[in-house]
């Protein structure tokens, strides 16, 4: 989700910033750039050193995401260029689509909600469902089961590296998007999904006849 179809790094910087403050801890852009798209019981034992109780760390996990929600909310959000014409390309076409993500199901929750695309999914997988993070392949194994789909059909959208090698694992085809020109080692790399061809998601199949909607 972050990064593939919204960008919400503002979203996740202010609420850090925001609910770190309140505990009386300063953080830099550069701490919090460093950390991006960990889980968030890994950050904190970083930022809270030798407070980082249990007690403590869930409790202001759960203040920073309850944060990022009210942001959300408060000032919405976009879909990436390209997202929105191929979630409903592929919705048509009958490919079934999951969120496979290591955010809480809450925020998943809240951002399908706020961009009306809900609908467009038949399967969510979020922090909560899965045990390990990327590039451990657990979290697309889930999708791909929750979708009814064996993983070797499937093709993740990622835009980061333990990603599609969490897509590899799990022998599944991908799509990097690298919006700064990022190396990533997918099957195929955009800058964007509004530049992915067509025939891009059919074409990835081909090699595999015995994968049908």
């Amino acid at each position: 989700m972050d990064g593939t179809l919204i960008d919400s790094e503002e979203f996740h910087w202010r609420s850090w910033h925001l609910t770190l403050q309140n505990e009386g801890i300063s953080i830099t852009r550069e701490q919090f750039l460093s950390s991006f798209g960990q889980r968030n019981d890994s950050i904190l034992y970083q930022w809270l050193g030798p407070s980082a109780t249990p007690d403590r760390t869930a409790k202001v996990a759960r203040d920073k995401e309850n944060m990022y929600r009210h942001l959300v909310r408060q000032d919405g959000i976009s879909l990436l260029p390209g997202v929105a014409e191929w979630l409903r390309r592929l919705h048509t076409k009958g490919w079934g689509q999951a969120i496979a993500s290591a955010a809480p199901r809450a925020n998943i929750e809240t951002i399908l909600e706020v961009l009306s695309v809900t609908h467009l999914f038949d399967a969510l997988v979020s922090a909560e469902d899965v045990h390990k993070g990327k590039p451990d392949p657990e979290v697309y194994l889930v999708a791909a089961e929750r979708l009814g789909k064996v993983p070797g059909c499937c093709i993740v959208v990622e835009d980061a590296v333990a990603g599609i090698e969490g897509a590899r694992a799990a022998g599944m085809r991908s799509i990097g998007v690298s919006q700064n020109g990022k190396y990533l080692p997918a099957d195929i790399v955009v800058r964007s999904l509004g530049l992915l061809a067509a025939d891009a998601f059919d074409n990835l199949l081909q090699a595999r006849p015995s994968c049908i909607l």
